[in-house]
């Protein structure tokens, strides 16, 4: 058994990471954060097909695998590159082409990227006092906290008996207010809903599952390209930054601060492409297996995250060196869809170490 990247899935990660490079630099990061659009990036991403790639072929996509959409995952956190990737490429199309109702035209506008999704499961992952979605007569009230894509045309929502309901941006009653979070790569709202009309995709709690599974291993990938651009940033600094005359890669102290972090991330990439595996071929497997994908990325990258400032010395708190888009970009993958604590009890419920 061969296990690593095919011909065509090598092709597929150079083919965005040379996208991302030539259009993604720091300043163009840095301009979305301060107040930007990422249609232009996005647009970019639906040339190369990547909203496609696991909408199915019957419904006009490329019906990749999660190990494809995974290696995207991880080049778009390399880049730390601002997109609607988890939501409209990954989570939405997975719930809208596993529904029993038919969304094939939806499906065409997210293959085209006339048409965003954003993905509001905050109140399904964990509840919170002041929120809470509530569904009667065709119409949700409520409110939902950190719904990614500030952008999106529709939002998927999800109440905590893993219900999905499709809504319009645009509806009335519907109010969304942009949010200041940690992460300035990627735009959150809250969203707030009076009477706002929606429609069910799907009851099944199977459905539901699987688009949260997929999208923890999505974040896991993203928090693993994140990671491995930072290491990288701190090998090249460290080559380059002379104390007493002396480049700093040739301190002892800094040679294991940048081989431990290349030794913990590294086994990193073989869990999350059997996650990715799981997902597809091991049906039993896939939901624990993402749990701990989730979990054990979110330590690692915290770690790298926090040693590769280190070496960077005091020039890795600076805006100059940009440093800290990655560093945050893996805190708050860790906290989206379920932080390590919360997810690592739900392994645990699911293999009966815990009632």
């Amino acid at each position: 058994m061969q296990f690593g990247l095919s011909e065509e899935q090598v092709l597929l990660q150079d083919n965005v990471n040379r996208f991302l490079s030539d259009n993604v630099p720091l300043e163009r990061v840095r301009k979305y954060a301060e107040d930007g659009s990422d249609a232009d990036v996005w647009q970019g991403l639906t040339e190369l097909g990547i909203p496609a790639l696991l909408i199915p072929e019957e419904h006009g996509g490329l019906g990749m695998t999660p190990m494809d959409a995974a290696i995207v995952a991880e080049s778009i956190g390399y880049h730390v590159a601002p997109s609607p990737f988890l939501g409209s490429a990954i989570m939405a199309p997975v719930a809208l082409s596993r529904s029993d109702n038919d969304y094939s035209e939806l499906l065409g506008q997210i293959i085209e990227g006339k048409t965003r999704i954003g993905i509001a499961y905050g109140e399904s992952v964990g509840n919170r006092n002041d929120a809470g979605v509530s569904f009667d007569n065709g119409k949700i009230n409520g409110k939902s906290i950190f719904a990614f894509d500030s952008e999106a045309n529709h939002y998927l929502v999800a109440d905590k008996t893993k219900n999905l309901y499709l809504i319009n941006a645009d509806a009335e009653g519907l109010t969304r207010k942009e949010l200041t979070t940690v992460d300035k790569t990627r735009k959150t709202v809250e969203l707030v809903y009076q009477g706002v009309k929606a429609e069910l995709v799907s009851s099944n709690s199977t459905v539901y599952d699987a688009t949260l599974d997929i999208g923890r291993v999505m974040l896991a990938a993203d928090t693993l390209g994140a990671a491995q651009n930072m290491i990288d940033q701190s090998v090249a600094y460290a080559m380059q930054r002379e104390q007493f005359n002396r480049v700093i890669a040739s301190f002892q102290a800094v040679k294991h601060m940048c081989a431990q972090m290349a030794a913990d991330l590294e086994p990193c990439r073989s869990l999350i492409w059997f996650a990715s595996h799981a997902l597809a071929e091991l049906p039993d497997e896939s939901r624990v297996t993402a749990c701990h994908t989730k979990a054990h990325l979110s330590e690692v990258g915290k770690s790298v995250s926090k040693t590769a400032t280190e070496v960077h010395g005091g020039m890795g708190f600076t805006d100059l060196l940009g440093l800290h888009y990655w560093f945050k970009r893996i805190g708050a993958n860790r906290q989206w869809l379920g932080a390590p604590e919360l997810v690592r009890e739900e392994a645990a419920k699911l293999e009966g170490l815990v009632a």
